[in-house]
């Protein structure tokens, strides 16, 4: 069937970001990344036109919305949590003022059933802006979560 797309499913995906002090190829293996969102504004102007409007001898008002800046979220990385300490000395970093030194570019690869990569979505200067430890409770059998919200200049799909 030509032209047939394969619909990409949501569990099939690797981000690649690459922190200092890591001591293993993939320091992470995560379980949700979400905010991957772009958007630009619209910004609406008025202006007269010499068109008569009605019985007034006024011209008439026109609203027009054209495009304003483009904005990207912030994305939010959630993993089990392990003994790797490399997400928190990279807040740790950022949070002592070393944060221009620890700015980081990296991927959201997404692949099809065939594990064939079919989108990626590249960021640039990423840094950490806040970590969370999920709740703890001696009755649950839920994996420990470590979070982690990263800014980021911008994004863009490359693939």
């Amino acid at each position: 069937m030509a032209g047939w797309q394969e619909l990409l499913a949501a569990n099939r995906f690797y981000l690649e970001l690459k922190l200092e002090g890591s001591d293993t190829s993939a320091d992470a293996t995560f379980l949700e990344c979400q905010g991957f969102k772009r958007s630009q504004e619209a910004v609406e102007i008025s202006e007269v036109t010499p068109k008569k409007w009605g019985q007034a001898n006024l011209g008439r008002s026109v609203h027009t919305k054209i495009p304003g800046g483009a904005k990207t979220e912030n994305i939010i990385l959630r993993r089990g949590m392990t003994g790797s300490m490399t997400f928190w000395k990279w807040f740790e970093a950022v949070e002592t003022g070393q944060w221009a030194k620890q700015l980081r570019n990296g991927s959201l690869v997404i692949y099809d059933q065939g594990g064939q990569e079919q989108a990626r979505f590249d960021f640039q200067n990423a840094w950490p802006l806040r970590y969370t430890a999920a709740d703890v409770s001696a009755q649950s059998t839920d994996l420990e979560i470590e979070e982690l919200e990263i800014a980021v200049d911008t994004f863009v799909r490359v693939r």
